[in-house]
């Protein structure tokens, strides 16, 4: 510890102590291991396998740590799921292009809340790359009556069997490792490409592959996976943004914040010195008649309170301290009492560009532009005009359409199923932003059919 309280030949420092540390950050670069090939994990009790989500199947709970810590990664994936809603899903009639007013259809949609199934599948997509919702038959297995969503971080793929067919999903918490039997639900998991074709052949509805056509199962519940392909044949995708850890600029943006702290934290800034010379003391004492030793110290102790008051205390701005002098033999002017500023700037601005680079590579990495979530902050950032930021969220809004036709997968799988194809399809409007002229701050801009609505309309 070292102590900066001194008064040394009349000058008193207005601080306080500094205690000096060492930070450190974790390397982050093993945080999402796609080269890991490990032995499936047999359930206990049960004759099942499932694939580790990584070297110690904790890889989702540690990217959700990694990135929930960090206020630009964070602001990323939601500005990301945010963009990927766009106007919501719609089940939109065929002939008027308009949300269906079906009354069996509507009453589908409004009981299974799609809008909350929505989100949830986008926010697993942009964080896992992968969704798994689950379709719910009626006992019948007439119609699907119920959609739900699982968490993908609790997901974990069975073992492939020898065809190479992954048969099962398991939803369990792994995080405190292998679940008991009787936490673990297994989801019979419907074929990858061709899930609706998967799903008539086991409820009887069209022939197998025995060109038979019968009740496979007794199952009336099935998981759905949506995926985005990423290169190589992995259970689980890797998603591009992971970079950010191998690249070590995501430790780099972890270092500099700890830095900071550090530096704001255990370091003093001396705002205030303030000069007072011997003399002053003895005339405060002499003025008062204060001789008793004690008394002066309680007096010169109280006098230093009152100049330590009137150079930081709000109540004082504005006001002037009158203080007296003294002419010395050799001409020069000695003064009583003497208030200097010191101006020291802002604590860690020496990394205020290494903090935009870093945040400006992030950003890169979440392909978002920086203008667009304000991570780029401060007068000396270069700033977007308002059309250009409408066009860089038009085409962010663009990328979004191939997301759009893997999440709507299962929607078309329901549609068919149900009895719906000639009716309703599903659609996500894109929100496009508008010039001023046009009296609209924003369209919808169907992807399907291109038609343009405005959203005062609903």
């Amino acid at each position: 510890m070292i102590d900066n309280n001194t008064e040394t030949y009349g000058v008193y420092e207005i601080s306080d102590s500094v205690l000096c540390s060492i930070e450190t950050v974790d390397d982050s670069s093993a945080i999402f291991d796609e080269d890991f090939s490990g032995d499936a994990v047999p359930i206990p009790g049960t004759q099942f396998k499932y694939v580790p989500f990584g070297p110690d199947n904790q890889i989702p709970y540690s990217l959700m740590g990694a990135i929930g810590k960090d206020e630009i990664l964070a602001q990323n994936q939601y500005f990301n799921v945010l963009t990927c809603y766009g106007s919501g899903l719609k089940y939109i009639d065929y002939e008027t292009k308009e949300p269906t007013r079906d009354p069996e259809i509507k009453r589908f949609f409004n009981r299974n809340f799609l809008p909350s199934l929505w989100i949830e599948q986008i926010t697993d997509f942009k964080w896992f790359y992968y969704a798994v919702s689950v379709i719910i038959l009626s006992r019948d297995s007439s119609k699907i009556v119920q959609l739900r969503h699982k968490e993908a971080c609790h997901c974990r793929f069975e073992k492939a069997d020898d065809k190479g067919k992954i048969n099962n999903i398991f939803y369990a918490d792994f995080r405190k490792g292998t679940p008991a039997k009787d936490d673990i639900e297994v989801i019979p998991l419907l074929d990858f490409i061709d899930p609706l074709g998967d799903l008539l052949v086991r409820m009887g509805k069209e022939p197998g592959k025995d060109g038979k056509r019968r009740v496979r199962t007794n199952e009336r519940k099935f998981a759905i996976v949506s995926r985005f392909p990423t290169p190589g044949l992995q259970y689980y995708p890797v998603p591009y943004y992971t970079s950010i850890f191998k690249g070590h600029w995501y430790d780099i943006k972890q270092l500099i914040g700890l830095g900071k702290k550090a530096k704001l934290k255990n370091s003093t800034s001396v705002k205030y010195i303030v000069e007072v010379h011997n003399d002053y003391w003895k005339h405060i004492c002499s003025n008062e008649g204060i001789s008793d030793p004690k008394e002066k110290a309680e007096r010169i102790k109280k006098e230093k309170e009152n100049i330590v008051n009137f150079v930081t205390g709000i109540e004082n701005s504005g006001k002037v301290w009158i203080s007296g002098y003294y002419i010395n033999p050799d001409g020069k002017e000695i003064s009583m009492v003497r208030i200097n500023v010191v101006d020291k700037g802002k604590e860690g601005g020496d990394w205020a560009e290494d903090i935009a680079e870093a945040n400006n590579v992030m950003c890169y990495a979440f392909n978002i532009h920086p203008n667009l979530v304000g991570a780029t902050p401060g007068k000396s950032q270069t700033n977007n005009s308002g059309s250009d930021k409408r066009e860089l969220f038009t085409l962010k809004q663009s990328l979004e359409v191939a997301p759009h036709d893997l999440l709507c997968n299962i929607h078309n799988v329901v549609i068919e199923y149900n009895g719906w194809s000639d009716k309703v399809y599903p659609d996500v409007p894109l929100i496009m932003l508008t010039t001023l002229d046009k009296k609209n701050d924003a369209v919808k801009v169907s992807a399907k059919n291109g038609t343009q609505k405005d959203p005062n309309d609903e």
